[in-house]
């Protein structure tokens, strides 16, 4: 479902409207630059009139800043606050406690006893924390306002810093101001809470010339009874930025192209920052209203596969946990498990029926366990993994295609009873069953049976689902389907190139293809960024380098540049089209799958099929966590041909020169 418009028709507080951003097909400039940082910047012109919201989360909440410029400079500024752990009736997936502070909840400045004059936005700034920097009257008082949630108390910090422009020492004020809601104890789980904002600390300071003073806006929320969280803003603001320099540090992307290499840089943060510590242990959350649930898909299938590459410690715990939640639901009598675990890991949800499911689960845990390549976790996922292809061969239907009765897209969109993603999913986890068994030392019998399964649905994908569709040597989706669907490209990202010229040609021409990437559907507007990186992936796996590449630019500069940035989102043109996390996941998997073409092997080993684009001499990912290893990866133009140089643990291995679309089998194993 769509989980940001159910979070805001389930929202206990709403006290001013979400500010939606205009439909990005109305939108052509690039509002926003690739600064000096890392981050992005937007440098505000004195005409401009502009709003937008961006999503960021800590360990115990998460928060939809709403912000923008009105035509005469004035800020705009509102937050949707969820805290995950703190749950409402009815306790499903959508029992948040959340609350909406509007521009009320802002404390009014006093400069030398004096209300402010008018405050003027110069500059606002993206790099995992929010930055917004402005001017009051004539330019001689300055202010960096710094907007981020707490890493692990349930609370988001805006922090005021005051620079004295002046030839003279001024006094400023931040006014004691407060807000607080208490509930209905009867719409709490756990009874009442207290939701409240509060100025850190309240008080006058004066500031000499070239000097700065601090305070700070903190939003907590809490249980009634329980103790306040202790805020040290400067503190906060610290552990924020060392857990954003972390992500940025680790898996590093270097291309010739900054915008890349940026937007993959700051999808890293929104990937793995959405961890929510609950009662259930650590949980990935997709955001945009979706809290303390993990989804089959969203988490499972879409983040769970990349977390490894990161190298993130509490990503790679969240992961293992969600699927031991998942492995709750087996039973003996193959019934499926749920679409979502809900409500902090207490509860199931099973909405349209099997999605598919279990080849999604089956898909992620598989590639999860063979790249995390720790023996014991993937002694533990082996049954899950074995149970849900079990579960899939059982619904193989006459055709030898999987059943199902609906797909992702949860009935958005027509899927028949057995549809294209369900059966490609599959045919991944088998293949990933055997390289994994084979390092679990499983017998022959066993994997012999899901390599020939593999073969089996590898046939029927081409036979059940090969269609001529409006004039491309496509596929059709499911049966009786006519119309060309975004998820045809599902086929490249599994190793499955049988018609991979007419798929690209149809997935990338104007029936399909907008600005804003992929329609879910030809002759519709609905778009889903999640189809769109897939079909990039599957490009850049397909050998379609420089095609795919021509337009991953376009699509990275349209979110990372355009005037909804700088992350992926769930869906458009209509709604608050969200920063899911897992979209940011699948955004960087565009490039350590589809254009270095990295496919695990085993715990130790992985293969690579580099799609290094003709305008590009080198690119390379730094700092991989993956395989048992830390490594470079670095590919290299030497003439016609590719030199691959790896550098394992700081130790350099000889680099090795192959033909352009070649794979070559890497392995750190050192007994191999």
């Amino acid at each position: 479902m769509n989980r940001a418009l159910s979070w805001i028709r389930r929202s206990l507080f709403i006290v001013t409207p979400l500010l939606f951003s205009p439909p990005l097909s109305a939108q052509t400039q690039h509002r926003w630059k690739v600064a000096h940082d890392g981050g992005v910047t937007w440098d505000v012109r004195p005409d401009d009139s502009h709003q937008d919201h961006i999503e960021m989360s800590g360990r115990q909440v998460s928060v939809i800043v709403s912000y923008g410029v009105r035509e005469n400079g004035v800020l705009i500024l509102t937050y949707r606050i969820a805290f995950p752990s703190l749950r409402i009736l009815p306790n499903d997936k959508s029992g948040t406690l959340s609350y909406v502070f509007g521009e009320d909840a802002a404390p009014r400045i006093f400069i030398d006893g004096r209300l402010a004059a008018k405050e003027v936005v110069i500059r606002i700034h993206h790099r995992g924390l929010m930055t917004i920097d402005s001017l009051f009257g004539n330019g001689d008082i300055a202010l960096t306002r710094t907007i981020f949630p707490s890493n692990e108390n349930p609370a988001v910090v805006e922090k005021y810093s005051f620079t004295n422009r002046s030839a003279k020492a001024i006094s400023v004020e931040v006014e004691d101001t407060q807000k607080t809601a208490r509930t209905n104890a009867a719409r709490g789980v756990t009874g009442e809470y207290l939701i409240s904002s509060e100025v850190l600390p309240p008080r006058a300071m004066s500031i000499n010339p070239g000097q700065s003073a601090n305070f700070a806006l903190a939003f907590t929320a809490r249980e009634v009874a329980a103790a306040p969280p202790q805020i040290d803003a400067n503190a906060e603001d610290s552990a924020r930025n060392a857990r954003v320099n972390g992500f940025l540090a680790d898996l590093q992307l270097e291309t010739p192209d900054p915008v890349l290499n940026t937007a993959f840089a700051l999808a890293k943060i929104r990937a793995a920052e959405s961890i929510y510590r609950t009662k259930g242990g650590l949980m990935h959350g997709s955001g945009g209203g979706g809290y303390a649930t993990i989804w089959a898909n969203d988490q499972i299938e879409y983040a769970n596969p990349f977390f490894p590459f990161l190298g993130d410690r509490v990503a790679n715990e969240a992961a293992i946990n969600e699927l031991r939640l998942f492995d709750r639901y087996m039973n003996a009598d193959y019934k499926p498990l749920p679409n979502a675990v809900v409500a902090e890991g207490t509860g199931a949800w099973m909405g349209p029926g099997d999605r598919g499911d279990m080849a999604m689960i089956a898909y992620g845990a598989a590639r999860f366990a063979l790249a995390y390549g720790d023996r014991k976790t993937a002694e533990e996922l082996w049954k899950l993994i074995t149970w849900c292809l079990e579960y899939c061969r059982r619904r193989l239907n006459d055709a030898g295609v999987v059943a199902s009765e609906s797909d992702e897209l949860e009935g958005r969109y027509p899927a028949g009873k057995a549809n294209l993603c369900t059966s490609s999913l599959y045919y991944d986890a088998l293949n990933s069953a055997v390289l994994l068994g084979r390092d679990l030392g499983r017998t022959d019998a066993e994997l012999g049976a899901y390599r020939e399964q593999a073969g089996k649905i590898r046939a029927a994908i081409a036979t059940y689902f090969g269609a001529k569709i409006q004039g491309f040597e496509a596929y059709r989706y499911y049966a009786g389907n006519d119309v060309l669907r975004a998820w045809i490209g599902i086929p490249l990202t599994v190793g499955i190139y049988d018609r991979k010229d007419g798929t690209i040609d149809a997935l990338f021409s104007p029936t399909l293809w907008t600005e804003d990437g992929l329609l879910s559907q030809a002759g519709e507007k609905v778009f889903f960024d999640r189809s769109t990186l897939y079909a990039l992936r599957g490009a850049f796996a397909a050998g379609k380098t420089d095609r795919a590449l021509d337009l991953l630019k376009q699509y990275t500069n349209r979110r990372l540049l355009g005037d909804h940035v700088p992350y992926p989102i769930e869906w458009g043109p209509e709604g608050t089209q969200p920063h899911l996390a897992a979209e940011s996941a699948l955004y960087c998997r565009v490039f350590t799958e589809g254009v270095f073409g990295i496919r695990p092997t085993g715990f130790r080993s992985f293969d690579i099929t580099p799609a290094l684009p003709k305008a590009w001499d080198r690119m390379q990912l730094k700092n991989v966590y993956a395989f048992g290893s830390v490594f470079d990866l670095a590919v290299i133009r030497a003439g016609d041909k590719l030199s691959l140089e790896i550098v394992v643990n700081g130790r350099h291995r000889t680099a090795q020169v192959v033909d352009a679309g070649a794979t070559v089998r890497v392995n750190f194993d050192p007994r191999q």
